[in-house]
């Protein structure tokens, strides 16, 4: 951890570059599994870190780690995007900042792109979720928080981050009986082989393999 940690970071440029050396792979972790083009990808990236400069001051060590309060920020600078996105559908957003990208930083980028998809059908999978409950889930399943520092990057109590994730767990694990029922053929209801296994991405996160 840095000294001072993002707070003294942002007035150093030299404690700012490890800052970001140190968190630039998980945080584009966290992206590339939630976008799926790589100029998107580096846009959000950079911009994750240009919040981290309105940000460091709201750090707390005490309530989780860097990354945890790293994934809180990216979180609403993915959102954003994503909000921004469906108001302009009409407009190209895709060729901002292309020109920066080489095409060994493109190709890198697709790299950890094609390395996270499992966890993007992850995420797809929680998207019948209600949105506190599928925020939780997300850092916890997906992006490997412990729920301690899920809360801390919500916000929220870590109680509340515990009932939240119980119920995802639950709903999906409902989700993925009910649908095995309902896909499996009539030799499967009876115990015959060819029985369908559950939904592969549902599975994935209710066992918190993700």
């Amino acid at each position: 951890m840095s000294r001072g940690g993002p707070a003294a970071a942002v007035r150093d440029p030299r404690l700012f570059e490890e800052f970001y050396r140190r968190h630039v792979d998980a945080v584009m972790r966290f992206v590339a599994r939630r976008v799926d083009d790589p100029h998107t990808a580096a846009d959000l990236t950079a911009e994750i870190f240009l919040a981290v400069l309105d940000s460091a001051r709201s750090y707390r060590p005490h309530l989780g780690s860097e990354t945890a309060w790293l994934y809180g920020i990216a979180r609403n600078v993915v959102s954003s995007e994503r909000r921004r996105v469906a108001r302009e559908a009409e407009r190209d957003l895709r060729f901002r900042g292309r020109r920066l990208l080489e095409a060994d930083d493109i190709a890198r980028i697709e790299d950890r792109l094609d390395a996270e998809s499992p966890g993007r059908r992850a995420l797809a999978a929680l998207a019948r979720l209600p949105e506190g409950e599928r925020a939780v889930m997300e850092l916890v399943a997906v992006d490997q928080l412990t729920v301690t520092e899920a809360a801390a990057a919500l916000g929220i109590r870590q109680v509340t981050a515990r009932v939240r994730l119980h119920r995802a767990r639950k709903a999906l694990r409902e989700d993925a009986e009910s649908r095995t029922a309902q896909a499996a053929p009539p030799a499967a209801r009876t115990g015959f082989p060819g029985a369908r296994t559950p939904d592969a991405s549902l599975v994935y996160v209710t066992r918190g393999e993700a």
